[in-house]
């Protein structure tokens, strides 16, 4: 144990580690500032919702360390893989029939853990998927001794199972957590390294049972395409004719950018945080951090998320294991892949789906599931390099 400790510290990430640790505190010091408003208009202490973020990063501080510590390698084991489905399956069972948040954010997509917190199973379901998928291609693959000739008829069982999920999320209306899950089952087939025509084969298999999961949720849901949610496609074009409607969010992150400019107003400064903006402390934190840190808030946030999401796909690229390969391709696209959807939703490029900015907003399971995911990202580091060592 004494030599696995010495050899797993001497191959650490700690670039990587800084910037997670770096991006959670700065996320914590922004909560404080642009929640404290919404607390003190909900009667609560000023520092209500640092206070539960900062209790979310200690569970999650524990999380990172279970994934920094047990080895990815564990990940193609089929107990695992069992256990890893059961909690899935219970999560979703869950959530569907005993739910909540459906008044509050117009999606059922939260669980009550005994009146202490809620916990959000799409959360859970991201990282399942990529884990899930990975341990499944990765263990055909070595019973064929060759991952490049699977065939989508040889893992038709976690297909359906993908499937299973994203018609379940789906029916939460969680619709950000839907394109995300989407992404991140293509993500790991491209980084499994299965031939060109049978990726093809599995991209038209997963878009034909994908479209159709998704027709089914919106027949069975029909209150998915309500007005509310069709004018977050209809201010695309300009937010400003829906200023006082469908609009309002996406101008008032405007007004709270442009006032920052270059230099920001100062760290606790931000007008729009004062009952402009509804919770700016969750999807919408990006727009306070620009208006109070200016230029500077701002590259600091996209500049830390980027080294996590370049350093993930450089060995996603470079290691010759394919388990750590779509292990560490899928976290990176992931993570990547949220900050798009957030920050393209700010901006009002892209339709608002809620999704939180990744260790930035206010959120317990996101911030949970994410230091799971970078502690398995460090772990999947540390035996690369190790290799690496090695081999040189």
């Amino acid at each position: 144990m004494k030599k696995y400790f010495a050899t797993y510290f001497r191959n650490f990430d700690y670039p990587l580690f800084i910037t997670y640790i770096l991006l959670c505190l700065f996320g914590l010091v922004m909560i404080y500032s642009s929640s404290m408003m919404v607390a003190i208009m909900e009667l609560r202490p000023p520092d209500y919702y640092y206070a539960k973020q900062l209790t979310n990063l200690k569970f999650a501080a524990v999380a990172f360390l279970f994934g920094a510590f047990f080895p990815y390698k564990h990940y193609s084991n089929k107990m695992i893989l069992v256990m890893m489905m059961i909690v899935m399956a219970i999560l979703l069972f869950w959530v569907t029939f005993f739910g909540v948040g459906k008044a509050e954010t117009g999606s059922q997509s939260w669980i009550s853990l005994f009146g202490l917190m809620n916990f959000q199973p799409s959360e859970y379901a991201k990282l399942f998927v990529i884990l899930y998928l990975a341990g499944s291609l990765y263990k055909k693959g070595l019973k064929e001794n060759a991952i490049q000739n699977v065939q989508p008829n040889d893992i038709i069982y976690p297909i359906s199972i993908w499937l299973l999920i994203l018609f379940s999320v789906g029916m939460e209306t969680d619709l950000g957590a839907v394109a995300i899950i989407g992404v991140i089952a293509m993500s790991i087939l491209i980084f499994s390294g299965i031939r060109g025509k049978t990726l093809g084969k599995f991209a038209a298999v997963f878009g034909i049972f994908g479209t159709i999961i998704i027709g089914a949720v919106l027949i069975i849901k029909d209150d998915i395409l309500n007005a509310s949610r069709m004018g977050r496609f209809l201010v695309l074009k300009n937010p400003f004719e829906y200023a006082d409607g469908s609009g309002y969010q996406i101008v008032n992150g405007y007004l709270a950018i442009g006032a920052g400019g270059l230099e920001g107003r100062g760290l606790g400064q931000s007008i729009q945080k004062l009952g402009y903006l509804p919770h700016p402390e969750t999807d919408f934190i990006m727009a306070i951090i620009a208006e109070e840190l200016g230029i500077f808030g701002v590259t600091i946030v996209i500049a830390g998320l980027a080294f996590i999401v370049l350093r993930g796909l450089y060995i996603a690229m470079t290691t010759k294991d394919p388990l750590a390969r779509m292990i560490a391709g899928g976290i990176a696209v992931w993570i990547g892949f949220q900050a798009f959807l957030n920050l393209s939703g700010l901006s009002g490029i892209f339709p608002l789906t809620g999704v939180t900015l990744p260790f930035i907003s206010y959120g317990g399971t996101s911030i949970l599931i994410l230091s799971l995911a970078m502690g398995i990202l460090i772990n999947i580091s540390m035996y690369y390099k190790f290799d690496k060592r090695k081999q040189s």
